[in-house]
C-alpha cells in the first residue's frame, strides 16, 4: 500500500510511521522535513504535493495547529488561524486527494479530546476539532460514491505531549502512543467509513 503521511514527522506522525514504515510504501510529509514538504494552510501547495507523488491508496493527516487562549482574549484572527490550518488544511487536503487517490483508497484526519472534552484556553481547538469531525460525517456519502473513505482519529492528550502540555490538561490521562496509533491502523486497514476514531 502507498501511502502519504502528512505530518509524518510530527510527535503522532513519526509513531505512524514507524508502524508503517516496514510493510507499506510510506512518504513522510513535513513542513520542512521529512521525504517531501508542504504547507497545508496553502491550497496550491497541496496540489503540488499530490501531484509529485500520484497514484496513492491512502492518505494520513497529523498535523495543523490552533492557538491555545484564554476566552477574553479570542481574537477574530484567532479563529481564523484555526481555521485555515487544522480545519481547512485538513479539509483541502481531503478535497484534493478525491482527485489522486486510487480506488478502495482513504483518508484519514486527526481532531482530538477537546471536541467533546473541553478545556480552560481551548476553545478554537474545540471549534476547529467538532468542524473537521463534521466534515467527515457529512461527506463521507459522497467520498464513498467514489470509492474512497474517510475517518478521523481523535485523541486524548498523547503520553509523548504530557510533559509539554500536561498542564493545560487538568486530570486528563494520556492516551497511549500504541492506541493512538491503532486507531490510524484502523482507519487504514480496515473497511470504515465515516466514523470518528475516539482513543482515550
Amino acid at each position: 500500500m502507498k501511502i502519504l503521511l502528512i505530518g509524518g514527522t510530527g510527535t503522532i506522525g513519526s509513531v505512524i510511521a514507524e508502524r508503517l514504515q516496514n510493510d507499506d510504501d510510506l512518504i513522510t510529509v513535513g513542513h520542512s522535513s521529512g521525504d517531501l514538504q508542504t504547507d497545508i494552510t496553502d491550497p496550491d501547495a497541496i496540489t503540488s504535493l499530490f501531484e509529485e507523488v500520484a497514484n496513492i491508496d491512502a492518505v494520513i493527516v497529523t498535523t495543523g495547529s490552533a492557538p491555545m487562549k484564554p476566552l477574553n482574549e479570542l481574537s477574530n484572527n484567532d479563529f481564523l488561524e484555526g481555521v485555515k490550518s487544522k480545519m481547512m488544511g485538513q479539509i483541502n487536503v481531503a478535497l484534493t486527494a478525491l482527485d489522486y487517490l486510487n480506488e478502495g483508497g482513504s483518508i484519514t484526519l486527526t481532531t482530538g479530546i477537546l471536541s467533546h472534552d473541553p478545556i480552560p484556553q481551548g476553545t478554537v481547538l474545540s471549534t476547529v476539532n467538532n468542524a473537521v469531525n463534521g466534515f467527515v460525517i457529512g461527506s463521507y456519502g459522497e467520498f464513498i460514491q467514489h470509492g474512497i473513505r474517510i475517518n478521523a482519529v481523535s485523541p486524548a492528550l498523547v503520553e509523548d505531549s504530557a510533559e509539554a502540555l500536561g498542564d493545560y490538561f487538568p486530570g486528563h490521562t494520556p492516551a497511549k502512543m500504541e492506541h493512538v496509533a491503532n486507531g490510524y491502523i484502523k482507519s487504514l486497514k480496515t473497511c470504515i467509513t465515516g466514523q470518528i476514531i475516539d482513543i482515550d
